[in-house]
């Protein structure tokens, strides 16, 4: 199939895109290259490729035929014009970090970040002479007044890591690209591309934990950003090749396309599931609230339904007991597995106060929107009659 033809429904381009099994002895599967090195067939060939002059692989390092294949295509999913793949989302994250900023620049990030890239930023980035400054970005008045002269990346997750709060992707980044040099990234892992498409609403960088939805089987840790072909490069050569290191394996670039062929059926069973629970926790008398963003009492109900496809698969909520009642509540799960992660054809239930977002102090998690007894919930594939049921009885149990 050609790489340019994007004018394919997303499904059909997550199954075909960038391959032909008549090039490849008609593999209906794309092949796995477990290969580290590639050989040349002239000395000078190896160095037009080292010199940047040929397009052929050398060391899967910086490409591979396998890697090659899964960044074009998640390229074509997200609407950008090129891919870097990482063997985690942090890897991804760091890649782009260390690639955009320089000691004395300034990064501008959300309010509420995932406990791990909040520690990258406050535990690394920042001791390297990068300022990190925290603005609640659904408030634009807010982002106006912190843009600095320094200003180098806005980076936010929409919806956010575990309060669920969004952001407005378009607006925030033409206020954003009214000052030139600034870079907006952003963090698409809780919708993947099938709901949500930064890049099409202004971003200039998406990154992803593609460990969650883009796989969905919970067997590969992976990371993906897509940009533009010139960005991509950059984070390729800078981040991944000399800061990081943080290359994917051949073998989950082939199980991650495996996951992709199926990522619009999953996301539908996901989204459909994740309404019903909320809808049932928020009419549960036991519960003090809930924030899912299908939910007409959301309070950025008409942004979700304006930004996103769908209202995703994350469900973040209270009971009224507080943290102690929360913690009984999962004890008493028994369909939905105690873990963390998302995004898998399992369904799972956790605290981030005490695992995820456990890098914040109790202190820092009260400034930053996540209450200590905030329960994350991620609707699996399983069937709604089953979870309701789960949760149901460990609701009667924490009574």
């Amino acid at each position: 199939m050609d790489n340019k033809n994007n004018n394919l429904g997303f499904s059909t381009r997550a199954i075909h895109h960038g391959y032909n099994p008549l090039d490849h002895q008609g593999a209906l599967v794309p092949p796995i290259y477990l290969t580290s090195t590639f050989a040349f067939p002239t000395a000078e060939y190896g160095a037009a490729c080292f010199a940047g002059q040929e397009a052929g692989h050398f060391y899967t390092r910086i490409s591979n035929p396998t890697l090659s294949l899964l960044e074009a295509r998640m390229a074509a999913l997200e609407n950008g014009e090129a891919a870097v793949a990482f063997s985690s989302g942090m890897g991804a994250i760091a890649a782009t970090f260390w690639t955009l900023l320089r000691p004395g620049d300034e990064i501008l990030v959300n309010r509420t970040l995932y406990g791990c890239t909040f520690a990258l930023l406050h535990h690394g980035i920042g001791e390297f002479g990068v300022k990190v400054r925290h603005v609640d970005m659904s408030d634009l008045a807010q982002l106006r007044d912190a843009i600095s002269p320094a200003t180098r990346l806005v980076y936010f997750e929409s919806p956010a890591n575990p309060n669920m709060q969004l952001v407005d992707i378009q607006a925030v980044a033409a206020l954003a690209h009214q000052h030139p040099g600034i870079t907006v990234v952003v963090d698409n892992t809780y919708c993947s591309p099938y709901l949500q498409r930064p890049l099409e609403l202004g971003a200039d960088v998406v990154v992803h934990s593609a460990t969650k939805y883009l796989s969905g089987h919970g067997d590969i840790t992976a990371g993906i950003a897509v940009a533009s072909q010139a960005l991509a490069e950059r984070i390729r050569l800078q981040g991944l090749k000399d800061l990081t290191g943080a290359v994917m394996s051949p073998q989950d670039a082939f199980l991650l396309m495996r996951g992709l062929k199926t990522l619009a059926l999953r996301m539908e069973r996901h989204c459909s599931n994740a309404l019903a629970i909320a809808q049932y926790l928020q009419a549960h008398p036991a519960v003090d609230w809930v924030a899912y963003p299908g939910l007409p009492s959301f309070a950025q109900y008409d942004l979700a339904q304006r930004q996103m496809k769908r209202s995703g698969g994350m469900i973040a909520f209270e009971l009224k007991g507080g943290i102690d009642t929360g913690r009984r509540f999962m004890n008493a799960l028994q369909l939905f597995s105690r873990a963390v992660s998302l995004g898998d054809a399992e369904s799972l239930a956790q605290h981030p106060a005490s695992m995820t977002h456990s890098t914040y102090t109790p202190e820092e998690r009260a400034h930053h929107g996540i209450s200590e007894g905030l329960v994350r919930l991620s609707a699996g594939l399983e069937d709604i009659d089953d979870l309701l049921a789960d949760i149901r009885q460990a609701l009667a149990a924490c009574a």
